[in-house]
């Protein structure tokens, strides 16, 4: 969740703070009492088809880390949700198509207190957003014969869902990866378990005086990194203890596993492979690579991937906001870039915003054409590229990075700037 106009050092990257109050320390007053009106009807909307040639399955599991105590809830042990996307033996038909979100989840994301409102500025409780669909089959037997397929994890950004990354999930898929998307309870909006207990963000309960974000960036950073590399430990163990759908253990190739994520979660995807080598090659879209001073806005605080850079293929993916940009105009970045020694590149997609590398860019101009979203909060959070043109380069860029590095093939969209993506500028 994050505070407007504060600088990239709160909005992105470790990426939205808090949400407004959070920071400001003040909460909006209640409206004043009034006769109840009809409710109007809930906004609808779709996420693009995947374009690769594999139908699409999905399954999700809890994770527990019974060594490490959760560091936002004291007495408890560690606990995560990830979801699984991979190749399917067949397509899903109507009611066989996965939730986008549990009901339990969509209510409190759409609701007051969820990321939709507080992130991206949606009206509370105009959109089903369990209503709406995804591509991929629930528990689907994996597509077999093809031998291991590389293995992408991805972290959504602060204060956001696993789900928020779906569309590039599930695309990802189709084209042959196995994809985690990885839930980081407690800083994510909302996780829902299989008992059906949700798990709140307790980030928002944090605003006040005092609060130190600095040091509330690095506690976020730490969790984060701390939980994806449970996600690694126990892709070894599900390879062999029947928790996953026929054939979806023997497809994992644990030899080529790649991260991305948007915002926090690109920072998360660098500073893991800093700290463990198995972790390949690895996407930041438009995530800051420092910290900021206890304010949230002043000071730059290197972290240790901007520091030491990396050994391995990185991408980084920036976006055409105030704060964003090129290497150049990020003290983090520009400290990655001259310390990294594995292949590198920095994209910028002019015309974009900060959103734009996530599911919004898809559906919120679907919910500003039902009245869920103002047209100007849309320009905000998405800027002027059109959706098809921005999901389209998104999916490519990504896509050809991982088959360069994780399968060996090559497209050379990556060489330079293509006719192809005139909106994708390349630094040097």
């Amino acid at each position: 969740m994050r505070e407007r106009g504060q600088g990239r050092a709160v909005r992105t990257g470790a990426a939205a703070v808090l949400a407004t109050t959070a920071l400001l320390g003040v909460a909006a007053a209640p409206a004043a009492a009034s006769a109840p009106a009809a409710a109007p009807r809930q906004a609808q909307a779709a996420l693009p088809q995947p374009t690769g040639p594999y139908a699409v399955g999905t399954t999700a599991l809890r994770l527990t880390d019974p060594g490490r105590p959760d560091p936002w809830k004291p007495g408890r042990v560690r606990e995560l949700m990830v979801s699984f996307w991979y190749p399917a033996t067949r397509p899903a038909h109507g009611g066989e198509r996965a939730r986008y979100m549990e009901p339990r989840a969509g209510e409190h994301f759409g609701g007051p207190d969820g990321a939709g409102v507080f992130n991206y500025r949606t009206e509370p409780g105009r959109t089903d957003w369990s209503g709406v669909r995804t591509h991929a089959r629930r528990d689907a037997p994996a597509l077999p014969g093809a031998g291991p397929r590389p293995v992408v994890l991805y972290s959504a950004g602060l204060g956001d869902p696993r789900t928020w990354g779906t569309g590039l999930a599930e695309d990802l898929a189709s084209r042959g990866y196995v994809v985690v998307t990885v839930d980081h309870p407690y800083d994510a909006s909302e996780v829902v378990f299989p008992d059906g207990t949700r798990a709140d963000s307790v980030l928002p309960g944090m605003a006040g005086p005092g609060l130190d974000v600095g040091a509330l960036l690095r506690k976020v950073m730490r969790t984060r990194v701390d939980d994806t590399r449970l996600v690694l430990d126990e892709l070894a163990a599900l390879r062999t203890d029947g928790r996953l759908p026929a054939a979806l253990a023997a497809s994992l190739d644990l030899d080529r596993i790649g991260m991305a994520g948007h915002s926090a979660g690109g920072f998360t995807a660098a500073q893991t492979m800093h700290d463990d080598p198995r972790i390949k090659a690895g996407v930041n879209l438009d995530g800051q690579l420092h910290f900021p001073g206890p304010n949230g806005r002043d000071g730059v605080f290197l972290s240790s991937v901007a520091q030491d850079g990396l050994d391995r293929p990185f991408l980084l993916m920036g976006t055409g906001s105030e704060d964003s940009g090129d290497y150049h105009h990020q003290p983090g970045w520009d400290a990655f870039w001259q310390h990294t020694r594995g292949w590198k590149a920095d994209l910028t997609l002019t015309g974009s915003r900060h959103a734009s590398y996530t599911d919004a860019e898809a559906l919120l101009p679907q919910l500003a054409r039902q009245g869920a979203i103002s047209p100007e909060a849309v320009r905000d959070e998405l800027g002027e590229i059109g959706p098809d043109r921005a999901v389209l380069a998104t999916r490519a860029y990504v896509a050809s990075f991982f088959d360069r590095w994780l399968r060996g093939h090559d497209d050379h969209l990556l060489d330079g700037p293509s006719p192809r993506f005139p909106e994708m500028r390349f630094e040097q």
